[in-house]
């Protein structure tokens, strides 16, 4: 990947976002199927698929990645709300809830 700044035109800067996009998408594929593994696995745990204190911690650990990057906090955990009760819509077509 080249950086921002060594793109010549927007022709390389797009296919360097373009590639960047396929790598985010493979990535939530990724985490999706750590998330239909977290509904195989919870229910000998006797866990529900929404747990409040879990998903609070992600959003926190986040919004403190974010804040280090220099990234807006509030739009990382905005994201990462939205991505979360997706995931536990997942998990509750397996679990219930």
């Amino acid at each position: 990947m080249k950086a921002p700044p060594d793109c010549r035109n927007m022709t390389e800067l797009r296919a360097e976002i373009d590639a960047l996009d396929a790598r985010i998408v493979m990535m939530l594929k990724q985490r999706a199927s750590y998330i239909d593994r977290a509904a195989e696995l919870k229910p000998a745990e006797g866990l529900p698929a929404r747990i409040d204190t879990r998903v609070e911690e992600v959003v926190a650990r986040v919004r403190h990645r974010a804040e280090a990057e220099g990234l807006d906090p509030d739009l990382v955990e905005g994201l990462w709300r939205q991505m979360i009760e997706w995931s536990i819509t997942r998990e509750e077509r397996v679990l219930g809830r």
